[in-house]
């Protein structure tokens, strides 16, 4: 991986600075479309390539937050456009049914701006997080503040890590490493929990409509009113 990283320094310290930050904010923006691209490894070697001078430290910032939120508001509104058509398909019921969506919705009533800012330090979730945000139809405001707020905390963090505590790769990829594979813990326990949620309230669908399923059946006959 470092040679790999090695040689993409090389390539950006040698191309144009326009392109340059093209790539950078392209490679921040992808994660929230395809969720295992690693947007931070992109913000963190543009912090790099800003400490040797190719580039600077708050362009660097402002081209990889600004590209970040808008990759994910982007998600959010076509999830917001189609949220409702999506439900009414096999795929939408299989992965939430009807009551699912009204708990989901009910928790993003109450928590959700709080969910979309803290999941933005997470691996993952950083990526889902807009997505239901959008599918059950959670207002704008409520999701745009916190994801302006929280990406600008965690990149602003990461330019200054790559600027000016990367002393060289691979040290900037073990900082990385260890970083990312605390924030994954962390998002895994969350998955864990997301899925254990899931089969419970889905398991528990019988439960609920248990009791009115034997009514009127069986040879049972509804009362009629004597003359």
């Amino acid at each position: 991986m470092s040679d790999g990283v090695d040689g993409l320094l090389v390539w950006l310290g040698d191309v144009p600075p326009l392109l340059m930050y093209v790539v950078l904010g392209l490679g921040a923006a992808v994660e929230n479309i395809v969720p295992p691209i690693p947007a931070d490894t992109f913000v963190l070697l543009g912090g790099f390539l800003a400490a040797r001078g190719s580039a600077v430290v708050g362009v660097v910032f402002l081209v990889t937050w600004t590209a970040n939120v808008l990759s994910a508001l982007v998600v959010y509104t076509v999830a917001y456009r189609y949220g409702d058509q999506f439900f009414q398909t096999r795929l939408g019921r299989y992965l939430l049914d009807p009551k699912q969506v009204g708990i989901v919705r009910k928790f993003y009533r109450r928590w959700g701006t709080a969910a979309i800012f803290y999941t933005r330090f997470l691996p993952g979730l950083r990526a889902v997080a807009p997505v239901f945000a959008g599918l059950i139809r959670q207002r704008p405001l409520t999701v745009v503040l916190p994801l302006l707020l929280a990406s600008a905390i965690w990149y602003g963090a990461l330019v200054w890590i790559g600027a000016f505590a990367g002393r060289n790769v691979e040290h900037l990829l073990r900082t990385q490493t260890r970083l990312n594979w605390t924030l994954a813990a962390i998002a895994g326990v969350i998955f864990v929990l997301l899925a254990w949620w899931w089969f419970r309230s889905r398991g528990s669908r019988s439960v609920d409509t248990g009791p009115g399923s034997g009514q009127g059946q069986q040879g049972d006959e509804p009362e009629t009113p004597s003359e």
